[in-house]
């Protein structure tokens, strides 16, 4: 088995869970492969490309952990392409634009549409990178209803979410018998229990 984090929107490979990940997967001399998402043009970002990215990558039976946005594609992902036999979604973005376009305001999106590029604070680069309205056409295709392969998968998400309502990934798991959730004392960013997860990631994963 092959292991895969795919990082968060405007995120990247040194984000503090990709990090922490990392090194537990180190601990116990495990690889763990992380793309950086971005791919070298934030600007251009849509889930197609992600997916696309990381298509390659699945050269054997993988699990794939997935975060936030990552989530969500590595759910794509998993549903396409029989190499990946599991998935570990950390507060998965599921329904993301519906959670996300009504915080930017009317006003903000359909000047987004007709200037086409939109100012988005990256967090792994610490500042402001222009986004094409690309990203919300491309991303709209993406829906869970779609997500219908019956593929074993861990889901953590934080009670007190502010991004992604816990709601959307009880709601997902509650349709879909293979899907074990596990609701954690946290926000979106999961910091304060990444001990946690990493112990369920660890049972689910059975590492060693």
């Amino acid at each position: 088995m092959q292991y895969i984090y795919l990082h968060g929107f405007a995120s990247s490979p040194n984000s503090a869970k990709a990090l922490y990940i990392s090194d537990r997967f180190a601990e116990y001399h495990t690889p763990l492969t992380i793309p950086d998402l971005n791919g070298g043009d934030f600007s251009h970002l849509t889930i197609s490309r992600q997916i696309q990215q990381v298509v390659p990558a699945l050269t054997a039976p993988t699990t794939i952990i997935g975060s936030s946005l990552g989530g969500l594609t590595a759910a794509h992902i998993g549903q396409q392409y029989t190499q990946v036999q599991k998935l570990v979604l950390l507060a998965p973005a599921f329904g993301f634009l519906c959670h996300w376009l009504p915080t930017l305001g009317e006003e903000t999106i359909q000047n987004w549409q007709q200037q086409k590029y939109m100012p988005v604070y990256h967090h792994g680069e610490g500042k402001e990178i222009p986004l094409s309205y690309d990203f919300v056409t491309d991303a709209s295709q993406y829906q869970e209803d779609s997500l219908h392969r019956p593929l074993p998968t861990l889901i953590l998400h934080g009670k007190n979410d502010e991004v992604i309502p816990m709601q959307a990934s009880q709601d997902f798991a509650s349709q879909r018998p293979w899907v074990n959730f596990i609701e954690l004392d946290s926000e979106h960013a999961l910091g304060n229990v990444m001990p946690e997860i990493w112990q369920a990631i660890q049972l689910f994963c059975q590492i060693p």
